[in-house]
Formats: C-alpha cells, structure tokens, sequence
C-alpha cells in the first residue's frame, strides 16, 4: 500500500492525505450521534492535545527540514525558514482580522473579523475552518517536498504529518458538533456543520503542493509559511481556548501528550 501512494503524482498524494484528515474531522463531528453534551473538562484537554500536536509539528515537519534544505546556498541558513515563518503568521493575522469567526465558548457580541448577521452557528464553524487552512497547506507542502527529492523531505516524513494532523482533527471535528447540538441543531446538521470545517484542507493541501511542484525554490519559505500560520493559530486561538475553561492544567499536559506523539511519529516515521 505504502508503495502504492509512493507511486503516484505527489498532488494526488497532498490529496488523499488530506481527505484523510477532512475523514478524522468528520468522524469527530459524528460523535454528535452518539451523545449530546461533552464536558468542558474533556474539551479542553482535546484541544490542548491539538495545539501540542500543532507545534510539534510546526517544527519537527516544517521548520527543521527547511533550515537542513537551505544549508549550502548563497542566502543565510535561517533565512528562509525565519521569512517564510514570519509572513504565515502575518497571512494569518490578516485573514483573523478579516474572516467573520466566533471561538468556542464565547458569546457572539465577541465574534471577530468583519461584522456580519451571520447565525452563531456559521462563526463557530468558520472558526475551526480558519485552524484548518494552515494545516491542509502544511500536508501539502510536505508531499511536494518529498517529490523535489530533498533528502531533509520524505514520504515518511510527508506520512507522520498527514496523520497526526488527522489525530488532532478528531477533537476539532467534535468542538464544533458538540456546541451546535447543545443549542438545539439538529444531529444531522450539527454534523454537517461539524465536517464542513474540514472541508477546506484538501484544497489547501493540493494548492500547497502545486506550488511547491511549480516553484521549487520557494519550498523552504513555504514551510516556513505554513509553521508560521499554525504557531499563529495555536497562540492566537487553540491554546487560549483550552485554558479559557478554569481547566488550565488538564490542557497543559493535553498539549505536552500531544507535543510528544507528534515528535514520536516525525522521528519514527521520518
């Protein structure tokens, strides 16, 4: 199977992986069949396991093989990895003050981006497709490097990525059926909604890997770029939900389990 994948063009790579991890967010959003209500104790703890799983990522997937593909060129060795890392989180910086989007847990008067009339249950969802962007982007960049044939990007590597990404979206999957099945929706809706987040993924990973394939040369600044957006997300976002909740501790060591499984996976795998 492994050779199989190995074996086909790398956007299709970038494309299966990422219905893989649109899959892992729906499967969490289909919980919503099974119960109503999850506790806010349980919350937090998945979502500091998704920011640990986003950081690790960000540097054992991203920003580690950009620094070791730049070494033995004319620009300084940091360089790319520090641009690239530096313009994603401006990127998503812009998108956050732009895209209409409401966390979790907070009242729609706190909604962020541009005032809408849009119901609560579209912010909540735009909120965890905005954690996504960057995530689909990151898969995407990763195959593409493993086809520039960089010894520093592998498909095992490209793999780790996809699927701890995959693990994280479970959670974010259920942070979005959960609360809309509280308020009332429908199950049905509620999943639908709940997937519908992670919809943007494969289109952000096949576009990540397209411009890898067109432009090789940008491919340590767009791993930068995709690091920088997930650091942006994790700070700006994941981790100030999971501790919004008086459950800050659960959340911290959420975040380390997630941090070392991700580590685990890059170092096993890679």
């Amino acid at each position: 199977m492994i050779d199989l994948l190995q074996n086909i063009h790398p956007v299709v790579q970038a494309l299966l992986a990422t219905c893989f991890t649109w899959a892992v967010t729906a499967l969490g959003a289909a919980a919503v069949f099974m119960t109503k209500d999850m506790s806010r104790k349980a919350l937090d703890a998945v979502l500091g396991f998704a920011a640990g799983v986003m950081i690790a990522a960000s540097f054992w997937s991203l920003l580690a093989p950009a620094i070791e593909m730049s070494q033995g060129k004319n620009t300084p060795v940091w360089l790319p990895a520090a641009a690239g890392f530096l313009i994603g989180g401006i990127f998503l910086r812009g998108v956050d003050k732009i895209l209409p989007h409401l966390h979790i847990g907070l009242p729609i008067e706190e909604a962020e981006g541009i005032k809408t009339p849009w119901r609560r249950s579209t912010l909540l969802v735009l909120a965890i497709t905005l954690h996504n962007i960057p995530e689909g982007l990151a898969v995407g960049v990763a195959f593409g490097g493993v086809a520039a044939g960089l010894s520093s990007a592998t498909f095992g590597g490209a793999m780790a990525l996809a699927f701890g990404i995959g693990i994280q979206n479970f959670p974010e999957g259920l942070a979005v059926s959960m609360p809309l099945r509280r308020e009332g929706m429908s199950r049905r809706r509620s999943f639908w909604y709940g997937q519908l987040s992670g919809m943007v993924e494969p289109i952000a990973g096949v576009i990540g890997a397209a411009l890898v394939l067109i432009a090789q040369p940008i491919l340590p600044y767009a791993m930068g770029f995709a690091a920088g957006a997930m650091i942006f997300v994790v700070v700006e976002e994941v981790v100030p939900e999971a501790q919004h909740g008086g459950n800050a501790d659960l959340a911290t060591m959420g975040a380390m389990i997630g941090f070392t499984l991700m580590m685990v996976l890059d170092v096993a795998l890679g």
